[in-house]
């Protein structure tokens, strides 16, 4: 009786010892997959990528439009990316996109992961209406804006005066020179990254992050005068005015009101 109460003892404790480790590695795996999530918001896409939400449920992972980039620009996340295994990205800091005209990433892609519509204009694929991201300026350490003159990012981009522009003012401390400050118009950056590549400081001062990280939203509330669109929208807009018997009175006539209503 005693050997056997001994061996279901230590099949109890080795049962709870390996309950114990299940849930350690469990704690382990689901800890690494929220760093994952975490991480994924700011991780750039190839060409014509879905929003990434729908990229996740779209991607097979199959590593076709990595095998397709003749510069090796793409990657897929390994374990320890702290990216979503197995899906494509690329850091442009190391090899930025270099807008290939054929664009050939996005027609192998199998499932629409990577949408051809959305780089094609006129039946044509057309690599610069791509939206990877957006490049975004560290004034505060682009050198540029100290007053050192340096053009690199400008000189670098594949959309030179279109897509990054210098903006000339004056150096106000010297009296004598200029600043070059580049200005990065977001509407016509693709997120190539070329401009990051080849930043000239230890760590770029111009960075490519995702479109929406990177951009703000207006909303509804404000409108541009001199755009079209805009014009439009307020056109096609319908309001509703509601009418309340306080409302209808005249201003004055309300303010001498003694009826109690301001007391």
């Amino acid at each position: 009786m005693a050997k056997v109460a001994m061996s279901d003892r230590r099949r109890f404790i080795l049962g709870m010892a390996r309950a114990v480790g299940l849930a350690g590695m469990g704690a382990l795996v689901w800890s690494s997959v929220l760093e994952e999530s975490v991480a994924s918001s700011l991780i750039l896409r190839p060409p014509g990528a879905l929003n990434e939400e729908d990229f996740l449920k779209t991607c097979i992972k199959c590593g076709l439009c990595v095998s397709a980039c003749p510069y090796d620009t793409l990657m897929l996340a390994a374990p320890g990316d702290k990216k979503p295994m197995g899906t494509p990205f690329f850091m442009p800091r190391d090899i930025p996109c270099y807008m290939c005209e054929d664009i050939p990433c996005v027609p192998v892609c199998p499932t629409g992961a990577l949408d051809e519509k959305s780089v094609t204009t006129e039946s044509e694929l057309d690599i610069n209406i791509a939206r990877m991201g957006v490049a975004v300026v560290d004034s505060h350490s682009c050198i540029a804006f100290w007053g050192i003159q340096c053009d690199a990012c400008h000189r670098a981009c594949p959309l030179i005066d279109e897509a990054i522009v210098l903006e000339y003012s004056k150096n106000e401390r010297t009296g004598k020179h200029a600043f070059l400050k580049p200005v990065v118009v977001p509407d016509v950056c693709t997120g190539c990254g070329m401009c990051e590549h080849a930043c000239v400081t230890e760590k770029a001062a111009i960075k490519v992050l995702p479109r929406e990280v990177a951009m703000g939203e207006v909303g509804n509330h404000y409108v541009k005068g001199w755009d079209e669109k805009d014009q439009q929208r307020v056109r096609d807009a319908v309001s509703k005015t509601t009418k309340t018997d306080l409302s209808e009175k005249d201003v004055l006539d309300t303010l001498n009101d003694d009826s109690g209503l301001f007391e």
